[in-house]
Order: C-alpha cells, then structure tokens, then sequence
C-alpha cells in the first residue's frame, strides 16, 4: 500500500499578482493625455450615474442597509443625500454609473467599463479626506483619484487583451473586482505584502457567472453587478490592511487555483492544453495604454458593439422613415463578438435584455431617428409594435474584415453597416460606420460631445448654477487635480 504526501511549501506570489502589485506602487503616471482623458472619463461617468437616478429600478438598491445608520466621514453617493461606509458607497455608485450602459468600454478578447471601478475608487478617497482633515493631516486630491482610475483602466484593460474570461462563462466583472481592489488597497495605504494579500483574495473568490447578461436569462442584475465587484474590491482590501494573510498561489496551484478551476472549459480541456496556454498571457506592461485608447458612450446608452449599427440606423433613418411598412429585409453586417453577445431574436423580457440586443438597438434609430434609455421600457416597446417588425425582417451577417480589425491593436475598431431593401427591389446605399464617435481616432470631434452629454446628464438633478459650478471645476485640469475629494463631492450632494 502506497500513500503520497503532499509537499507543503508556501510559494512565492503568482507572478501575476506581483507585476500588478509593483505598477500599482511603483509606477508614476506622466502621460498628460491619460490624465486629461481620466478627467474627462470622471465627468461621463459621474453624468452616467446622475442619469440613472431618474429610474425607480436602480434607486431601490441605493442607501444603507439599515435605515437611520450614521457613519461618521462615510462616503457620500453623487446626486443623493446617502453618507454612507465605504462599501456601500462604493456598490452605491458603481450601480448608478452601470445602470444605463452608458459609461465606457473597452473591448479586446474581454469587454469590459473600466470606469465602473470610479465605485470603489470615489467612495474610499471622499472618506479617507474626510477622515484625513478630521485628523489635521492633508486631505486625498482629486489628482489622486485621476491617477487611480488611470491605473484601474489599465489592470482590468491589459488583462482583457488577451484573457477571455467569457468563453469559460465567467463575467469580466471579476477584472472589476481585481482592479478596484488594487487601486483603493493604494488609496489605504497597503504596502507590497498587503496589497499582495488583497489581490489573492480578489481572485479566490468566487467569480460571477455570465448566466445574466444572456438569453434566455438576461436580466438587470448585469446593471449592478459591477457595482458589487468594485464594492467587493473595497471590502477585500479592507480585509488585507487588517493583517489577514494572502493565497500566494491562488492563480497557479495544481487543481485548487483559479487556472485548473475556472480558467479552462473542462477537465479534457486540462489535460490537452499546454499549462502555458491556461495562464494569463500579457500583450504589453502596465502604463498608461488602456485610458489613453478607452472608448466613450456618447451618443447611445447601448451596448458598445452595436454603437456603430445605431450610427448608421441614425443616417439611414431619413431614408426609410416614411417607408416602415414597405421594407422587405434589412441586412446588419457585424463582427464576430457582436453576434456573439448581443445578436438575439424573440421576445425581449425587459428593457436589460433590450439594450443588449443588436437587433432591438438598431431598429429603434432606423425607426425613430434617435435611441435614448427611456426606448428600452416595457411602455416604449408595447406602444410601437414597428420596433419587432423591424427586427424580424433583420439578417445578420459576419464580414470577417470587421472582426480581424476589431481584434487588431493598431485598429481597434467597431464596425457595423445596414442596408435596407424595399419590397418594390429598390434599396438604400450600404452605410457602414467602422468607428464610433466616442473611439479615440473620433476624440476631437467627440469631446464636445462628451462635454454636453455631461451638462444635459447634471440637468437633470441639479439647478442652473449648481451645474456650471461643477462644469467650471471639471474643464480646468489644474483646478480639478488640486481640489480636495470631499469639496469636489460636495458639489453633487442633494
């Protein structure tokens, strides 16, 4: 009788962990454009978020989870009156800026909002330069901030270059989680072995299943669960800065760690795949590279890889509105992920499986000649029966060029095109939009775009000079990197 005994020795940090952990600490941001476009992604996201206040379904979430609970220098949700503790907090504003599918998007292998990590990220440095003033020291400024959501943008963005998280069924809410728990241990003020220790426990973790965000089962969870990720984040470093020891081979450990559990489809898939293949591969070190390339929402809160369809339906809808009932066929030419993500045909459920179909999101433009949050509501859809006309008459189709150019890193496109064919043999002319307004190749003619999409998104929840109070602060880079967190948060307090 033979018995094996296994070794028990303590590894070093998976590698991984500590490439994040040393840019995290080590590096020093200089690119002046990642700085601008972070002040910028800062005035979307937190527009983003006030927008979504207008919603009864994402504000039942928001307050703390026990009426009447007093925080002492808790974190304040922008566009209420909630003061919360930092973990709340930051679920709080993660689910606000995530609820309409209106903030950020960076698409490679994985797809992703960096800018959901502004949950975690914002809700740590309001309490900690409160609590910081409180104490006589200085407080956190709002530079800080910029330099974390950079670094953010980064971790969770490197890490989707090349690592398909969806194509084992897990959510790229776990890169959230993962970078949000980086940047707010910093925030703390975690050193290598706790911040080490933080980043195990992020991926130790069980990791969120895509089950929501598809059909038959999509659903508004997909509104907060990056709002749960990044809230996470907080809570997980709170843990490390405690004193609570890491996992250093969370990632790399025979048959307990991440890779053998979740990071291959099977068992057969384990012992084909070279081990090499089942860890993460980098294209490129951390720096600056993810904010400076990040694509904004400026047009449509849809599902970035239908942005550019909903371009094109917005072009042709002159063309085909008087003629609705005499269209035979329209064809949708995409890339691969858009088929594979958002491409869906029957029912729609509820206005979380509508924003993420293809279809749906380029009907209502071709139909109406604008696409806006309140077009996804049971009473928009049952009121225009047009929109699932229109969608049954839709073919859609692969053109492999778009695919190869949207995974090409020089490129880095989206692209769409529709034609629409009448029953009378006529057609309108193929429109094909390869690069939405908010990419970065479109940032000049974009910007100002972004800059009214955020004054119409303060409108909604604030008076006239409330608003350019706020517009002043975020225009001048100086201004805003110099300001202390707590005085820039409370200029978005009810």
């Amino acid at each position: 009788m033979s018995t094996t005994v296994e070794a028990n020795v303590r590894p070093d940090y998976d590698v991984e962990l500590q490439k994040i952990a040393d840019y995290v600490l080590d590096y020093r941001i200089e690119s002046t454009e990642a700085l601008e476009t972070a002040r910028y992604c800062l005035m979307d996201t937190l527009g983003c978020g006030l927008l979504a206040l207008r919603f009864p379904e994402c504000t039942k979430h928001l307050g703390p989870l026990v009426e009447g609970t007093m925080v002492p220098h808790g974190a304040r949700v922008p566009g209420t009156a909630f003061r919360l503790d930092p973990v709340k907090a930051a679920w709080d504003i993660g689910c606000i800026v995530r609820w309409l599918d209106y903030n950020d998007t960076w698409l490679a292998a994985e797809w992703g909002h960096p800018s959901d990590n502004l949950g975690g990220i914002l809700a740590v440095a309001d309490h900690l330069s409160q609590k910081h003033l409180a104490e006589g020291e200085a407080p956190l400024t709002m530079r800080q901030v910029l330099e974390a959501m950079v670094m953010a943008h980064e971790i969770q963005g490197v890490l989707a270059l090349d690592n398909s998280f969806n194509r084992v069924g897990l959510d790229h809410v776990v890169l959230v989680k993962v970078a949000s728990t980086a940047v707010v241990a910093k925030l703390m003020g975690a050193d290598r072995e706790q911040l080490l220790a933080a980043l195990s426990h992020a991926w130790v973790d069980g990791q969120s299943l895509r089950t929501y965000r598809h059909a038959p089962n999509a659903g508004s969870r997909k509104s907060w669960a990056a709002g749960d990720a990044t809230s996470r984040g907080v809570r997980l470093a709170d843990i490390a800065l405690r004193g609570e020891m890491g996992i250093p081979g969370v990632l790399s450990a025979p048959q307990w760690g991440f890779y053998d559990v979740l990071f291959s489809h099977t068992n057969r898939d384990l012992a084909t795949k070279p081990e090499q293949e089942r860890r993460f591969s980098f294209q490129r070190d951390f720096g600056t590279y993810v904010m400076e390339n990040i694509l904004f929402k400026l047009s449509f809160p849809a599902e970035f890889h239908a942005q550019t369809a909903c371009e094109a339906a917005v072009t042709l809808h002159p063309q085909v509105k008087e003629r609705l009932d005499e269209i035979d066929r329209i064809v949708l030419t995409t890339h691969d992920s858009a088929i594979r993500i958002i491409s869906k045909s029957g029912k729609l459920a509820n206005p979380a499986d509508r924003d993420h179909c293809l279809q749906y999101m380029t009907a209502v433009p071709l139909a109406f000649g604008h696409l806006v949050a309140e077009h996804y509501e049971d009473e928009f859809h049952e009121a225009h029966p047009i929109i699932d006309e229109l969608r049954g008459k839709m073919e859609v189709v692969e053109d492999e060029r778009y695919s190869r150019d949207y995974y090409d890193p020089e490129r880095r496109s989206i692209a769409n095109a529709i034609q629409v064919f009448f029953q009378d043999g006529s057609a309108t002319e193929k429109v094909e939009v390869e690069y939405p307004i908010g990419h970065r190749r479109r940032r000049a003619e974009g910007i100002p775009v972004l800059e009214e999409k955020f004054r119409s998104n303060l409108a909604t929840r604030f008076p006239a000079g409330r608003c350019e109070r706020i517009l002043e602060f975020c225009r001048d880079q100086a201004v805003l990197e110099s300001t202390a967190v707590h005085r820039f948060v409370e200029l978005f307090m009810i």
